[in-house]
């Protein structure tokens, strides 16, 4: 196939000129032509916005760098979806909308330069006003969408709504491949209503201090296959969502068809995370041979009573983890980003169910190591009005940390804040729980601690190291019990305390 050259388009690549003419010249010919290869070789390329065309490759050659510009004017406002909702905000550096037969391939380096828009965020959070030219186009633009109370986003008061470094909407036929996106002004790489997507041995780095530096990000796709990526990032290195709140619900397309395999995670704040933002539902989604290294979750779903929508039939098989705060969270009463004056957000005891009710349901991990963790093995949080349901834990080994001067935090964010340092997994409001040849050793406390729960099945849970005065498993106004293996046999006593509890049915071992 017949390469564009963008040097032969008057490209410089000395890192100093501005080649966004050349660029789009490139892409231009190569589009008016059939489509192709546009090719970067050696060298780095400054430029502003790429926007690409149908029947295109990008290719990176090694050695080459296309680096973007911080200038923030030349970033004209364009539809996107920005962190869950629907709206106008900065065009994203790489930018492709209704495109089919599109890729990304090469050796070399898409570089956002994100500092410029991540110390203006910090300037917000500090309570520093800030206005500009652009943000007043935006600002008109999103004159008719009226933005929930709920954002946690600083950003939305001045609509300085920092783009991600690639984003891809309303796409068919994708292929990311080989190249390293780094800096990104916010999230990294967002797929967004795409199709039959394919992303292989991509680098995926930022900071760790980038806020709201998400890997990569699949809103409301169907059909994506992630496969030998490598990511260390500031905030989720793997994030699967589909809107957020009564927007997400009225567009309604779900995130489905999704498998990761074969990647590793460096740091972030969760390795392979749904939600929060599921209001148009997630599911079918499979994870396996994947290694988190220092991410503070592992395995994370979170929602909220004012999402509605569902996560199910999720499949996680095959992980190692290392270093994380919490290794497995599931948790429906997600706190961060609510609206505090709405008493339901933070109310203790049941609700009426509707459309803003989440349903998380099937749910199974297996052959899962995790050692020196942190806050809790487990953390697993349904709603009074709609547990978690039909949740299997099969196989698995978590160790804690066992210095005495260690600092845990919050397995997850539930509407009253629980600190952990050591602690076993915790389960409650779950309705449908199997545990099988499961090992925690907690720094102290039980291993298991279930609570308003119903529909339980342990076999063969256990603990090396069973704590002074400390049973292994702690139930607490449980409902259908069945209990097997070799401790529970053997330890008697030690090994269960109930509360309020009775067992409707005991098999021993």
């Amino acid at each position: 196939m017949y390469a564009y050259n963008v040097v032969e388009f008057g490209a410089i690549n000395d890192g100093q000129k501005d080649n966004s003419l050349a660029i789009a010249n490139t892409i231009n010919d190569c589009s008016k032509n059939g489509g192709g290869i546009v090719y970067f070789p050696a060298g780095t390329y400054k430029t502003g916005v790429i926007q690409l065309k149908s029947n295109i490759t990008l290719y990176i050659d090694a050695g080459a760098k296309i680096l973007f510009t911080d200038d923030f004017t030349t970033y004209d406002p364009v539809q996107t979806r920005w962190s869950g909702y629907q709206c106008y905000g900065f065009s994203p550096l790489v930018y492709g909308r209704g495109l089919k037969n599109i890729a990304i391939k090469g050796d070399g380096v898409i570089d956002g330069q994100g500092m410029a828009w991540w110390e203006i965020n910090k300037e917000l959070k500090n309570g520093v006003d800030y206005q500009s030219e652009m943000t007043d186009k935006i600002r008109e633009l999103n004159k008719d969408f009226t933005e929930p109370n709920e954002t946690n986003l600083v950003e939305w008061p001045s609509q300085f709504l920092r783009p991600p470094l690639v984003q891809l909407i309303d796409c068919e036929q994708v292929k990311l491949e080989g190249v390293t996106l780094q800096n990104s002004p916010f999230w990294n790489t967002h797929l967004v209503y795409c199709n039959n997507v394919t992303v292989r041995d991509l680098t995926i780095k930022n900071p760790s201090d980038t806020p709201n530096g998400d890997g990569l990000d699949i809103d409301s796709c169907s059909n994506i296959r992630v496969s030998d990526c490598h990511f260390d990032v500031g905030d989720d290195c793997i994030a699967v969502k589909s809107g957020i709140n009564a927007n997400g619900r009225e567009i309604g397309i779900p995130s489905e068809n999704i498998t990761v395999t074969n990647c590793t995670m460096l740091h972030g704040h969760g390795g392979i995370v749904m939600g929060s933002e599921n209001s148009g539902g997630i599911e079918n989604v499979t994870v396996s041979n994947c290694v988190f290294i220092g991410t503070d979750r592992g395995i994370r779903i979170k929602t909220n009573r004012a999402r509605g929508g569902y996560i199910r039939n999720i499949l996680v098989n095959n992980i190692v983890m290392e270093d994380c705060l919490c290794p497995i969270a599931i948790n429906a009463f997600y706190r961060y980003g609510v609206d505090l004056d709405d008493p339901s957000m933070v109310k203790h005891e049941r609700i009426p169910v509707s459309e803003k009710t989440p349903v998380i349901e099937h749910i199974q991990l297996s052959n899962i190591n995790a050692k020196n963790c942190r806050a809790a093995a487990g953390f697993i949080y349904g709603l009074p009005e709609m547990p978690i349901k039909d949740i299997s834990l099969n196989q698995i080994t978590i160790e804690m940390i066992t210095d005495v001067d260690a600092v845990g935090g919050e397995p997850d964010m539930v509407k009253e804040q629980l600190y952990m340092v050591g602690d076993g997994i915790y389960g409650r409001y779950i309705d449908g729980i199997e545990l099988d040849r499961i090992r925690v050793e907690t720094r102290q406390g039980s291993s298991l601690l279930l609570e308003n729960t119903k529909n339980v099945d342990i076999n063969n849970f256990t603990t090396k190291t069973v704590h002074l005065d400390t049973p292994i498993i702690q139930l607490n106004q449980v409902k259908g019990v069945s209990i097997t293996g070799r401790q529970f046999t053997n330890l008697s006593k030690s090994y269960l305390k109930l509360v309020k509890t009775d067992l409707d049915n005991v098999i021993f071992y």
